[in-house]
């Protein structure tokens, strides 16, 4: 099987729009579900509502691929799952690094997602020299010293970086200067890359706060509701028997 160094997928050089780029796991996630049925073939309607997206939109990113399904049957879910996967680059083998193992690396060592799609867990590397040898997800962790050796090593060409903020940059520049061209960063902070080095940012805070915002919009939208909901009938006739003739000020009964 090629290994990461020896191909890169095809997306950028066929002109697919980055957005495009974006939704094809979503899209492949849902066919590998479909696959996993033993569903032959499915409509663009219903493929759009697995992957949370609109149909057209389906349609219009599908056509950067050259595949346009056949009327009256769908797609093929096989062919897309092959050809999503080799857009992708998720046919071949993709060695990984992964460094700082704390709860959160150790936890991405864990995860069983990464070679089911594609990507290998070469290495687990950590500057704490009391974490040297320690297993974890069954891959002794290495020291950082050894980090450019276990890139060039393993061909590695993703990173993933899971260190405190403090130490992601300086990280990140070894990484960079050792030979690898992708970054997953965890770490809570903006890295500074040159050019054909793409990163992209995973901060679950963040989206926390984005939930959080959503969550105060709605209670202020259903108390703005609440408050300026009309009075119940019979709070309104009560009201009017206690008013004047005038009715704007109770009536005063004569002595």
């Amino acid at each position: 099987m090629a290994t990461g160094r020896t191909h890169r997928p095809a997306t950028r050089s066929r002109g697919i729009p980055e957005a495009t780029v974006a939704r094809l796991p979503l899209y492949l996630r849902a066919l590998t579900a479909l696959s996993e049925r033993s569903v032959p073939t499915v409509s663009s309607e219903e493929l759009a509502a697995a992957a949370g997206v609109n149909s057209a939109k389906l349609r219009k990113d599908f056509s950067y691929l050259g595949s346009y399904g056949t009327r009256g049957v769908g797609y093929d879910v096989e062919y897309l799952v092959y050809q999503i996967s080799r857009e992708l680059g998720l046919t071949q083998d993709w060695p990984v690094v992964i460094v700082g193992i704390g709860n959160l690396g150790a936890a991405l060592a864990n995860y069983g997602g990464f070679a089911s799609r594609g990507f290998r867990v070469a290495a687990l590397i950590d500057a704490d020299p009391a974490m040297a040898g320690k297993p974890v997800a069954g891959i002794p962790v290495q020291h950082s010293d050894e980090l450019e050796s276990i890139i060039q090593d393993n061909g590695v060409s993703i990173g993933v970086i899971a260190t405190p903020a403090g130490a992601a940059q300086p990280v990140c520049d070894r990484l960079v200067a050792a030979g690898v061209t992708s970054i997953l960063n965890f770490a809570p902070t903006v890295l500074t890359v040159p050019d054909g080095v793409d990163v992209r940012k995973v901060d679950l805070s963040i989206e926390l706060q984005i939930l959080a915002f959503h969550e105060q919009r709605k209670a202020g939208e259903e108390a703005t509701a609440r408050t300026s909901a009309p009075a119940p009938a019979a709070a309104r006739r009560d009201s009017a028997t206690d008013q004047g003739p005038d009715g704007d000020v109770p009536a005063v009964m004569p002595a």
